[in-house]
């Protein structure tokens, strides 16, 4: 062998690591809310984007908005794509922690408008729901001034350790009208909700743990969104879904601020947005694509369809939930729902 080919040998090699280095440093880290969600949400959309983009997305999980501040404010992120809930991406855009999206990349074709935003894009629809025990009672709780009434329908419950939700719910059981809800009386929502405080057995923090807790029957109604309940019910557990009242939202992707893989998590989210990688979340998990164009790629039957939380029959009788009132009220709420919890 020549000098000439040895040189060129080591060359090549050493472009082939360079090359190498580089195709890894485009390996992203998406989050989510963990559990049979983020499970569903690996087969519908991180796998399809891995292979589409020739990537490793590496997966972690949140709490919410508190951790995506961390993040950023550590000057080091290390997360790209972040799923959050639509309150909490209006307050960070506010707060200045993220970076805006690239829609010369994101194509939002068939995403209805006001899921799309300079700095977040909606992903998913879901509804928090009425979830009940099919073993507890002779007749069905249906409403959520059932939920509260705990002579009629005595046992334990369970809601979500957020304001955002719980005290719609707790109007809605107090008589108000889905379409008065908003703006919220605080002050009525908290005496309704004091009114069951003592029945509350756990105030549930992830959707992982609300599931576990309707697969191991530990309480006899829950607040909950409907696929976790959705996929519990799958696994055999004995519960059903009470829809009327249902509150309607959806979660939205964002990108940190300094995040470190900014042009490929662009790439990861128009993915995930797809007609046909949406069509797909719901074959694992029943939750709503927000790219309306899925309901015409045949993927979804019609069965399935009408059971979503964003389908006609179950938006009629929903709320819409209203991350404008929530925003720059969050987390004063927030701190007098811990103390009310910690009373």
């Amino acid at each position: 062998m020549t000098k000439a080919q040895l040189l060129g040998g080591v060359v090549s090699a050493a472009l082939l690591a360079w090359s190498g280095a580089a195709v890894a440093d485009d390996d992203i880290t998406v989050v989510s809310w963990g559990g049979t969600f983020q499970e569903a949400q690996r087969k519908a959309f991180y796998d399809p984007a891995e292979k589409a983009l020739g990537i490793t997305l590496k997966e972690d999980t949140t709490n919410g908005i508190q951790d995506v501040r961390a993040q950023v404010q550590s000057g080091n992120p290390t997360w790209d794509v972040v799923e959050l809930g639509s309150n909490s991406c209006v307050q960070l855009k506010e707060e200045g922690m993220l970076e805006p999206l690239d829609y010369s990349v994101i194509d939002t074709d068939g995403i209805p408008a006001n899921l799309v935003d300079s700095h977040w894009v909606g992903i998913i629809f879901y509804s928090t729901v009425l979830g009940y025990s099919t073993q507890a009672y002779d007749s069905s709780p249906k409403t959520w001034a059932d939920f509260f009434d705990t002579e009629k329908f005595p046992g334990l419950r369970s809601m979500y350790r957020k304001p955002y939700g719980v005290l719609e719910i707790s109007l809605m059981a107090d008589g108000v009208p889905r379409d008065e809800v908003y703006p919220i009386d605080v002050d009525r929502a908290f005496k309704k909700l004091e009114t069951i405080k003592d029945d509350v057995a756990v105030w549930w923090t992830s959707g992982a743990q609300s599931a576990q807790l309707v697969r191991d029957g530990e309480v006899e109604l829950i607040s909950i969104w409907n696929g976790r309940i959705g996929n519990a019910m799958k696994d055999g557990a004995e519960a059903n879904i009470a829809w009327d009242g249902a509150i309607l939202d959806f979660d939205c992707l964002v990108v940190p601020k300094g995040a470190p893989n900014k042009e490929m998590a662009m790439k990861a989210i128009n993915e995930f947005l797809k007609p046909e990688n949406q069509a797909a979340l719901p074959q694992y998990i029943n939750y709503g694509p927000v790219n309306l164009k899925a309901f015409d790629t045949g993927i979804i039957p019609q069965e399935l369809a009408d059971n979503l939380p964003s389908s006609p029959s179950k938006v009629a009788n929903s709320l819409i939930f209203s991350p404008a009132w929530w925003n720059g009220r969050y987390d004063e709420l927030q701190e007098r729902f811990d103390l009310f919890i910690a009373e």
